[in-house]
């Protein structure tokens, strides 16, 4: 990861405390830490915990945790920050690091390593994966079906957050996911991420559909004739197959005709 310094008040109060920790920012990926040098990797490595385990309430430690997040843009912060919600109970404090996360979801330049975390460490775990879907898209989705506003999807903010989801959500289970591909199905300007949904939950190893309803929602798509993997991906269904993993082979064969 590289040291891309996001401006934001929590970002200033992390470099703050780093301070406090001996931690200075010399330029870009560089560091000094209690007199030696060291790299992006190394701060986030060795203070991300520190970061978040203090005496303090848990949101002042989600805030500081999201703000060196933003100041280090690193994995092992959102990591971290896992370890800290994983067995909170409160669902106040739950709603604010999912808040965390929508806000990184919608950013014009994506947080990467939010991205990744949601996507391995939140949806490829079956306990997790349904409440980490409704927080970051389900629940915005299904609020905006019952209001006849999914149009709400197609541009800003919202937009970028459906779409990153969606071509991430794979692993998520097709029962908790398949209603939100359906109205995902009637914006256009989600298509290619609706799209990009299926493949990866065909491809993921721990990927899920139903293959006749990922058909259906496939030839309900407006896309490009040549959309990659896209007559690969109706082969590979019309044969009733649910996952690569199940028969690697059926994906080369299919591919070679």
């Amino acid at each position: 990861m590289h040291n891309r310094r996001m401006r934001t008040p929590g970002a200033d109060e992390a470099l703050r405390w780093l301070a406090g920790q001996g931690v200075i920012p010399l330029g870009r990926d560089r560091w000094l830490a209690h007199g030696r040098e060291c790299t992006t990797d190394d701060v986030a490595h060795q203070w991300s915990s520190d970061a978040v385990n203090d005496d303090l309430p848990p949101a002042e430690l989600l805030r500081r945790g999201f703000g060196l997040l933003d100041l280090l843009d690193h994995y092992c912060v959102t990591v971290e920050i896992g370890f800290l919600i994983a067995n909170e109970t409160d669902p106040a404090i739950r709603a604010v690091f999912w808040a965390g996360y929508r806000e990184r979801l919608e950013r014009e330049e994506p947080v990467k390593p939010v991205l990744y975390s949601l996507w391995v460490d939140w949806f490829e775990d079956h306990t997790t994966s349904d409440e980490a879907f409704r927080a970051v898209l389900a629940d915005d989705t299904r609020y905006l079906r019952s209001r006849n506003r999914l149009d709400d999807l197609a541009t800003g903010p919202l937009h970028r957050r459906a779409a990153r989801v969606l071509e991430h959500s794979g692993p998520v289970s097709w029962l908790s996911k398949h209603d939100v591909y359906r109205a995902a199905a009637t914006v256009p300007a989600l298509h290619r991420s609706v799209y990009r949904g299926l493949l990866t939950s065909y491809h993921d190893f721990y990927g899920d559909l139903d293959p006749a309803a990922a058909r259906t929602l496939l030839d309900q798509l407006d896309l490009p004739p040549d959309t990659e993997h896209l007559p690969q991906l109706r082969a590979v269904l019309l044969t009733g197959a649910r996952n690569h993993y199940l028969n690697p082979d059926l994906w080369k064969s299919v591919a070679s005709t």
